[in-house]
This record gives structure tokens, sequence and C-alpha cells, in this order.
């Protein structure tokens, strides 16, 4: 049920979303009662509401009298919360893969859910937060439609075409325009709202994605000092603070990974070249798919003083899978891994929560640019060795 707050089909692929964390409680919680109005529910529908109370998750029912129901509960902090239907009445074991599903923010005080027959079309009223929502939802509503008529395009166009070169620089090219200026509302939207919890979660959402974390911290720090202060404003402050440790212009930290023989490599060791550092894994498609062009740009820049470093995040039993892929996706540089999966020392030392990802390195060490993948990629190394 992860879904995103605030017009989540208008954010590009390349964009993934990180969870909001849990607050902890420190304080009394705040009552909520929630009330739903619903005019073409069936006799058998129930609703559930799933939310998080400090560190522990809450799933509470209620049963639907004449396309009317109510929750009531507290709340530490406003949190993002789910309202589903069970549309036939058969629990929530059996809701499958694709519920019907409300995703708002949860805030104390009274108010309404209306709706005619499917949560995920129905709207909160009376809330200042998810008024608040709504108002960033329309900002965003413009950019729906290149959205999809790009993605429509990719859809379409047939394997060969999505391979032609000139195709996808085309397509990452506009998909760059409309990710930058959905940037660009949420960004006006986090400094004219210095006091909504709607910010906290936009900034948490943008931050795994960000390679500047820097910015991050100039929006952090114009919010309102009591919303700084909240649980949900220390730990994304806490994030951030990590998120400089590996941010363009940090010094790469060190560490030793064994390569595909056993034998330790450490990353100090490439100093004096310009040394991607890629995150991946035999299981992860995206990886896969972007191995080609990772290849491509390496034979056409080893010439030059760049290389790659593949740290593989692949599990304990998974060495003969990790060197089955390098010898499939021809990768003919340096490949490490400890083979301890998402605990891959490496990958929590550079905060890694997804993959593929990665880190440019200067031939002192220093981070100089963060994810460039295909196109990108190949345009920043053109920048500093003036192109081939």
């Amino acid at each position: 049920m992860k879904k995103i707050l605030f017009l989540a089909a208008t954010f590009l692929p390349a964009i993934l979303f990180a969870q909001v964390p849990a607050s902890v409680p420190v304080s009394v919680p705040d009552p909520f009662t929630i009330t739903g109005h619903f005019k073409n529910l069936n006799a058998t529908a129930r609703a559930y509401l799933f939310y998080q109370l400090g560190a522990n998750k809450v799933v509470d029912s209620a049963e639907i009298a004449e396309g009317s129901f109510k929750f009531t509960g507290k709340i530490v902090e406003p949190e993002v919360a789910y309202l589903v239907i069970d549309h036939k009445g058969t629990g929530i074991a059996k809701l499958g893969n694709t519920p019907d599903v409300l995703n708002f923010f949860l805030e104390k005080g009274i108010y309404d859910v209306n709706g005619n027959d499917s949560s995920f079309t129905a709207k909160v009223t009376g809330s200042k937060l998810n008024d608040e929502n709504y108002a960033l939802q329309d900002q965003m509503k413009p950019l729906e439609g290149p959205t999809s008529k790009l993605m429509a395009e990719v859809n379409a166009a047939t394997p060969e075409k999505q391979n032609d070169e000139a195709f996808r620089k085309e397509m990452n090219s506009r998909a760059k325009v409309i990710q930058n200026q959905q940037i660009v509302i949420l960004k006006d939207f986090i400094r004219s709202h210095p006091d909504s919890y709607v910010s906290i979660s936009v900034l948490n959402q943008m931050g795994p994605h960000s390679s500047n974390p820097a910015e991050l911290l100039v929006l952090f720090n114009g919010l309102s000092p009591a919303l700084k202060d909240s649980e949900s404003g220390k730990l994304l402050h806490r994030s951030i603070d990590q998120a400089m440790v590996t941010g363009i212009g940090a010094m790469a930290p060190d560490f030793t990974e064994d390569d595909v023989n056993g034998k330790p490599v450490t990353l100090s060791s490439f100093r004096g070249k310009y040394v991607l550092i890629d995150f991946w894994a035999s299981w992860c498609g995206p990886c896969r798919l972007e191995n080609p062009n990772l290849v491509k740009t390496y034979n056409k820049y080893k010439v030059k003083n760049f290389t790659v470093l593949g740290v593989s995040l692949d599990r304990p039993d998974g060495k003969a899978d990790w060197l089955n892929a390098i010898k499939t996706d021809g990768l003919t540089w340096t490949q490490v891994s400890d083979l301890n999966y998402w605990s891959n020392k490496a990958a929590i030392t550079y905060f890694v929560n997804q993959v593929p990802s990665n880190f440019l390195l200067d031939p002192t060490g220093k981070i100089i640019a963060r994810d460039l993948r295909g196109d990108d990629l190949d345009a920043k190394l053109a920048e500093i060795f003036g192109g081939i």
C-alpha cells in the first residue's frame, strides 16, 4: 500500500520515493475523529484505517451502515494514513495487491471523508493539512499530460527504437524538463508552507534522490522552529546530515571489500583516477538494464583517466548469480561485494537504499556527481575529458 501522497503518477520512474520515517512518541497523543460518507457502497463493504502511532502500526476497522462509518483514535504527530474499502467484506488478507485505497494526512481534530463508491477517488474535508496537499496536487496537475504522453511514447516504441541512442536521448531530455518543473513546484511549496507537515513529507520524499543535500538543508532550515523541533523534523534533519556525508563536494568515505577472487580492494587505491562507484545487484532489473549503457560509456572513456568500481548487493548465497551477471553483461571493470545483500558495508556507509545508485569521484576522492546514468553519465564525462 505504499503510495505517494502527492500526485505520485506525475513523478517519473527515475524518482523513487522513500518511506516517511515513523514518529517516536514524546508527548501525549491527540485525538482524531474521521467520519466517512460514501453514497453507493454495498451492504457488505467494510472500512479499514492503517496508520502509525509512534513506533506502532495500527490497523482499525469500521462497519459501514448506509454508506457511513466512523474512526476515532489518537496520534502523536500528523501521519500518512491509508483508508481502504473492502467492497466484498472478505477481510484485509484477501484484498490483493491493488486495494481500493485513499492515502491522506491523519491529523488531530474532526473531519470527513466523502466519496461515491471508491476510497481512491474520495476526498478529505475539514482538514488543513489535506487542503494544503490538495493545493499541491492542483499545482502539479498541468504536468500530468506531458508525463502521460512521454510514458505512452516510450511504452509504444519497439525494442529496437527503445535501444536507439537518439530516441533515448530525446526521451531523457524531455523527462528531465518535466522532472525539473516538478522540483521547482515542490521547492516553492516548501518555502511557502514553513509550518506544514506536508513540507516535511515532501522533503522526506525528495531527500534520497537529491544530488545536493546541502540544498535540502537550506529548505529544512526555512521551516518553522516548531516543525523542525518535531520528531518528524528531527528525523528528517538526521537523514539530511547523513546525506551530507556522501553529497556532492564531500570526500568519499573509504571502504574495503573482496573482489571476485576474494582479494581485498580498497577504494582509496583508485586515487588519481575519476572513479564511478556503481552499486548494483544481479537480482536488480533496472541495474541489468542500465549495464549496457555503462559498458558502452566505460569502453569509451577507459582510455582516459576513468574507471568503474562495481559494488554488488547480492545475497549471501548469490555469488554464482553475481559472477554470472558480470560475465553475461560484460562488466570488465573491478567488482567487489561482501555478499551481505542490503547489509553490504559499503552500501551502509554510503546510505544506499536503492539500486542502481552511483557516485562519481574526482582524482582526489571528492564526490562530484551522483546517480548519473545513460546519456547523463556520458555527458558528464565528456565535460570532464572534452569528449572523444
